[in-house]
């Protein structure tokens, strides 16, 4: 991507995405041209970095804060503070109504252990102790009718039980309310009117999925969360809006897609994996435009590294999500994320042995190169002491790296334990993490049926570059893409994300008997709720899109496989042929001619934003001279070589070199071994051929 044109041309796109290291923010003008900006993350309060990386960009464009705000026509923020307000258990303290006799469902689970042999480890806490679990009388039946009313008198009490208790949000998950969500709405009409509270989360309308304690679950961390994430986000919202910001900002959902402020207000759980999903439009932009890309992307940055796969320019979403143990049912694109990152610290265990990872330094106190007061040895530390980074300003200038603090970490923290050399024990650090990349990359490639070789791995993050062509080579990618902006990955996808809404009604029918006219009316009724969502949100016409799919099941299966429908039409012999070919993927078998079951229909609906190509860097006319050599550990079998280090603005479309290699650029370094070939592609990102050097 261009990031040189010296002028901008209102009005842009801004794209802010809050990591555990860094705030990223990509500003993208009229004609295509591309400006990152990297801001030291505030966790204690991420509006902060926020406007910490908006001040840097005013100021080195030379512009007052509110002229870039002012003619800025888009602002999507991709926010983690659903997710930390999870992990750090700081949300509001929450009651629960639900159907007499189903009051501990939340605390049974399903039972089900991530590893079936360890019966000893906890699950964690729940999140509304069993004395603000409240039962209330009432029943929907098994067919969405009413079998017995719903009890007033005791959601009466339960108001005043929760206001003595200083309950700030209530949820509300009653027996069958995905049939029919009336004793919930009534529930929280009158909770409106006797509760001096005011977030009330309705599981029908938060996801009215089947499944009692996934519902229930989904419905708690909704009201979790709620007071805090959008107390944020109005709050955020509004400072912008005053500081200039012309219109409200857009959120990244988990799904991919982003949505107004006011639109994910009354479901914050939508926000879950909020910033890594922007993955999702960064992946759509590195392949050609129309081309069904087969990508796999790895996006390392301080802290963790999150993988994601687009198979025939299709990235997969999945309802089952897993948050610090939490279970969610909401529309999330599939990613594996592994502690694995930059600032991912490395120790020697009592058995003498090195691990890397999970924890991590953080943006404070950071690597121990950082010099903020980080004692433990980090990736970033390592790739120090190997040569690969440099000493000096990291991330245009957001920190500064000090060669010797790293080296001193090492040694004490690793080599000594080791009894190794320094090098060496750096060496190993950057051996173990790969090993570590490679088996997420795994996790969500070879696991699900793909084969990597038919796929061009995409490195991205801070860190990404840095190990994307080892990782190709061991996970058989004839290709490594490495994202000049790599360092701003996510949130450039911000700007490239479609606006999105997603709508489930549970319906239950044989695919091969059901009445395609109620398959339709089924289908036009979600329809309708997508297309005034996407009408409120200023898109109709040929810029609104309605996808339709359809959740399928063998007789007697528990999970269901989503199907596309195709465009045309309700074909139910085309969807048994989707469903059986993406079954045998998945799982490795079929049932030729089983009965299955429609469980739910599904309506995605997108509001398309149109994308300006950028233009067209000028093609290199010569050869480029390296910025200096450097010797640089490469791998075992070639030890220290002396190395060329080229400044990524030297290197245009066309350009050819076989490593080694270090290109620097000014939000990531990559790295290209002895047996590759990296060109610099149409699009003016690095293109390694793993395996291709002359």
């Amino acid at each position: 991507m261009n990031t040189l044109s010296p002028l901008l041309v209102p009005p842009w796109r801004i794209g802010v995405d809050v990591g555990g290291t860094f705030t990223d923010m990509v500003l993208r003008d009229s004609a295509g041209a591309v400006r990152v900006y990297k801001a030291p993350s505030v966790p204690a309060d991420p509006s902060e970095g926020v406007l910490g990386v908006l001040r840097l960009a005013a100021q080195q464009l030379d512009f007052p804060l509110s002229a870039l705000l002012r003619d800025c026509a888009l602002f999507v923020h991709g926010s983690t503070v659903a997710t930390n307000t999870i992990l750090e258990k700081k949300g509001a303290k929450v009651g629960m109504l639900t159907t007499e006799g189903f009051r501990d469902s939340l605390e049974i689970r399903r039972g089900i252990r991530d590893n079936q042999w360890d019966h000893r480890a906890p699950f964690p806490e729940v999140l509304v102790p069993r004395y603000l679990r409240l039962p209330v009388r009432g029943r929907i039946g098994a067919d969405g009718q009413e079998f017995a009313p719903l009890g007033a008198e005791d959601v009466d009490a339960a108001a005043k039980f929760f206001a003595a208790e200083g309950v700030e949000s209530v949820a509300v998950c009653l027996f069958n309310s995905f049939l029919n969500g009336t004793h919930e709405r009534d529930t929280g009409a009158q909770l409106a009117r006797v509760w001096p509270g005011k977030w009330v989360s309705l599981s029908s309308d938060v996801m009215p999925t089947m499944g009692e304690y996934e519902r229930g679950s989904t419905a708690v961390v909704n009201a979790y969360i709620a007071p805090k994430v959008t107390s944020y986000l109005h709050a955020l919202d509004e400072q912008l809006r005053q500081l200039g910001l012309p219109r409200s900002l857009l959120l990244l959902q988990s799904n991919g897609g982003a949505v107004s402020v006011d639109q994910v207000a009354a479901r914050p759980v939508m926000l879950v994996l909020s910033g890594p999903a922007a993955g999702v439009g960064a992946l759509k932009g590195c392949a050609a435009p129309g081309e069904a890309a087969n990508l796999i992307s790895m996006e390392i940055g301080g802290t963790s590294c999150d993988v994601m796969v687009m198979a025939r320019g299709d990235v997969p979403v999945t309802d089952a999500l897993v948050i610090d143990g939490y279970h969610l049912t909401t529309p999330s694109v599939e990613i594996h994320t592994v502690g694995a990152g930059g600032g991912t610290i490395a120790w020697v265990d009592d058995a003498g042995l090195l691990h890397v990872g999970p924890q991590g330094a953080g943006a404070r106190p950071g690597p121990a190169a950082y010099g903020l007061g980080g004692e433990h040895p980090t990736v970033t530390d390592a790739q120090l002491v190997l040569g690969r980074l440099r000493s000096g300003p990291l991330a245009g200038g957001a920190v500064t790296l000090d060669g010797a603090l790293a080296r001193k970490a090492v040694e004490e923290k690793l080599a000594r334990p080791l009894g190794l050399s320094v090098e060496a024990a750096a060496a190993g650090v950057i051996r173990l993490l790969e090993q570590n990349l490679l088996h997420a990359v795994e996790r969500l490639s070879i696991e699900r049926g793909h084969n990597p070789a038919t796929f061009t791995l995409v490195a991205a993050g801070g860190a990404g570059p840095m190990h994307g062509a080892a990782v190709a080579r061991a996970l058989g990618c004839r290709r490594a893409l490495l994202p000049r902006s790599a360092g701003a990955f996510c949130a450039l996808g911000m700007l490239q994300s479609d606006v999105r809404q997603d709508y489930l009604q549970v319906f239950l029918a044989d695919l091969d008997k059901v009445d395609t006219s109620l398959l339709e009316a089924g289908f036009a009724q979600i329809e309708a709720r997508a297309r005034e969502a996407m009408a409120r949100d200023g898109f109709s016409g040929t810029a609104a899109a309605i996808e339709r799919e359809l959740d399928l099941r063998y007789d007697g299966q528990q999970w269901p496989v989503r199907v596309a429908m195709t465009p045309t039409g309700i074909d139910t012999a085309a969807a048994r042929k989707a469903f059986e070919t993406e079954h045998q993927r998945l799982f490795g078998h079929i049932q030729p001619g089983g009965r299955i079951d429609i469980t739910a229909l599904r309506v995605v609906g997108r509001g398309r934003l149109d994308w300006t190509p950028p233009a067209a860097r000028s093609p290199q006319a010569a050869l480029p001279k390296p910025r200096e050599t450097r010797k640089v550990w490469i791998d075992p079998e070639h030890g220290w070589r002396d190395v060329p280090i080229y400044d990524g603005a030297d290197l245009r479309p066309g350009c050819r070199l076989d490593g080694p290699l270090l290109i620097e650029e000014r939000t990531t370094t990559a790295f290209v071994g002895p047996r590759d070939m990296v060109e610099v592609d149409e699009r003016d990102d690095f293109l390694v051929h793993v395996g291709a050097a002359a």
